[in-house]
């Protein structure tokens, strides 16, 4: 298929181009939508267009609508109340899939004439939280993205051929927009729609299309797991990966299923794409990117991606080979001073990282009566095994002895919190507002809610049972279990969200019987009816085939 650049895609109708599958779209049908949009925005006298669209297809109908009728696009990261908030005096009109917003079809009319798009006037805002968690909107032009999309396709075009494009990453951001939106749509490459976030949905589709490549975050491909079709999936053209490091061994072990390194990205939405590199090698600056050091020993970039002149600096330390290749030392910013001394926060992140226990960590500074480390980290199969046969303490103090002897005492964390998967954002960045959130809050008392449904007056629900939930302490130091009055509880709590005309009054038990220990990290299905005539509710918990729990709550009003 023919390169089109990304000003010429609505200049002429390409018939036999193909765009999109699931519903599947040509160019002629995505440029006639493109510019019946234009008219629509155009005769409504709308210049700034915020837009959220889950479906690629749509979205890509949108920017390319937007830009023929002269409106500035933004991309909000979320649709959250605040977000709405803080971006409305920078919006006329919001586009998206809620209710209540705009939709595509409500906004179409008469088709404006096809047309070359203007390089310099066509802009895009992103919406980034950073690692800082405050809100900061980075302008591009359609001249930043034509650059990035053809450097892409003179690595990597004649690779990937026909192969058919499939995400797991959200297009509102910078990678996911370019890789799974703008340059297929250049290199006539189709696109799946939606993304799919879960190994399994990836699997699926992917094994539909004769040829696929990925375009992944290091969360999903970290957790791909050997219940997978790789030899059929070993078809893949490339595995790309950006939005944070991709840790060696699942790096190595996706080279070993699959036949090839991932390609990781390394970039930014200020800066665009820096670098890339395959197996846990030095980052290769992407051509054109200018890469150097400021006086601090961090990166400045000057980039194709930028506005002319302009040169980005970052917080990323890092060292130079004398070929242009560069190692990633950690942010500079994240260096961190207790009792006068310097403490490198991703130095001690990279080593707790190494150990066998611990998949990623982050910390953070808790300023209490005397300021000290806290640790977020995210177990490891092993180290989930670890804290269900060792216990919490033991795991701890596991992990305290070997960051020992990386840092000084000062530095060892003090408060520990435990997770299976660390809190990454659609971007794959941990914001210090979340991070901060976790690391001061206590120890949570409450399961986390996977999914609900009711069916036949019975609520099912999907339970897991949080690594560090504090009825774990002391129940029992070495094998936390779950008590039993907590699962109790837990009905009786849940149950009062869900069914309205549950008594207030506990009266007593029933029939309690308990069948099989509930361990950290277990996934529960809870099952709750409430029979009304009787004032019983009744309960049951199960661990996939197995029965855990049962019981019926004895309930009466609040009088009775």
């Amino acid at each position: 298929m023919s390169w089109l650049d990304l000003e010429q895609l609505l200049l002429t109708e390409q018939p036999a181009r193909p765009v999109s599958l699931a519903p599947s779209l040509q160019h002629g049908e995505l440029r006639e939508q493109a510019l019946r949009l234009a008219a629509g925005l155009q005769t409504r006298g709308v210049r700034r267009l915020a837009v959220h669209l889950e479906d690629t297809a749509d979205l890509a109908i949108a920017l390319l609508g937007a830009w023929r009728a002269g409106a500035k696009v933004l991309l909000p990261a979320d649709l959250q109340g605040q977000t709405r908030q803080r971006l409305n005096p920078h919006v006329d009109l919001w586009l998206s899939e809620h209710p209540g917003d705009a939709n595509l079809s409500s906004l179409l009319d008469e088709p404006l004439p096809g047309a070359i798009l203007a390089l310099d006037d066509c802009a895009l805002t992103l919406c980034t939280s950073g690692s800082s968690g405050e809100a900061k909107l980075i302008d591009k032009s359609l001249r930043q993205l034509g650059n990035e999309v053809r450097a892409l396709e003179h690595l990597w075009g004649a690779e990937l051929g026909q192969a058919c494009i499939v995400g797991s990453v959200a297009a509102q951001h910078i990678y996911g927009l370019l890789f799974r939106v703008l340059w297929p749509l250049c290199a006539g490459r189709v696109f799946v729609r939606r993304a799919q976030p879960f190994p399994e949905d990836l699997q699926r589709v992917s094994l539909e299309q004769p040829d696929f490549a990925w375009i992944a975050s290091p969360a999903l491909l970290k957790r791909m797991g050997d219940n997978l079709d790789w030899p059929a999936l070993s078809r893949v053209r490339r595995v790309f990966s950006s939005g944070g490091a991709l840790p060696l061994p699942a790096a190595r072990q996706l080279r070993d299923n699959l036949g090839q390194w991932p390609t990781e990205i390394f970039g930014s939405s200020e800066t665009g794409g820096i670098a890339w590199r395959q197996g846990g090698e030095l980052w290769r600056p992407f051509a054109g990117v200018r890469a150097s050091l400021n006086s601090a020993g961090a990166l400045r970039i000057e980039s194709p991606y930028l506005p002319s002149g302009q040169i980005e600096q970052t917080a990323d330390g890092a060292r130079f080979e004398a070929d242009g290749r560069f190692e990633l030392l950690g942010r500079l910013d994240r260096i961190v001073k207790l009792e006068e001394k310097r403490i490198s926060l991703p130095m001690l992140e990279q080593a707790l990282a190494s150990h066998p226990w611990v998949e990623d960590a982050r910390l953070g500074v808790i300023q209490a009566h005397r300021a000290y480390l806290g640790a977020l980290v995210a177990l490891s199969d092993a180290g989930l095994h670890a804290l269900r046969n060792q216990g919490r303490r033991t795991l701890t103090g596991q992990l305290r002895q070997h960051l020992g002897e990386h840092c000084a005492a000062l530095a060892l964390p003090r408060r520990w919190r435990l997770v299976r998967q660390l809190p990454l954002n659609a971007q794959g960045k941990l914001p210090q507002a979340e991070l901060e959130t976790q690391l001061y809050a206590p120890r949570t008392q409450q399961p986390q809610l996977l999914g609900q449904r009711e069916a036949d007056g019975q609520w099912h629900l999907e339970l897991e049972v949080p690594l560090d939930l504090a009825h774990f302490t002391g129940h029992f130091p070495q094998t936390p279990v779950l008590p039993g009055v907590v699962q109790i509880d837990w009905a009786q709590q849940l149950a009062r969200q869900l069914i309205a005309e549950l008594p207030p009054r506990f009266c007593g038990m029933e029939v309690l019987k308990f069948q099989q220990l509930v361990r950290p990290g277990d996934r529960l299905q809870l099952s709750l009816r409430f029979d009304a005539s009787r004032g019983k509710l009744y309960f049951a918990y199960r661990n996939g085939a197995a029965a855990c729990s049962s019981g019926r709550i004895l309930l009466a009003a609040a009088h009775a």
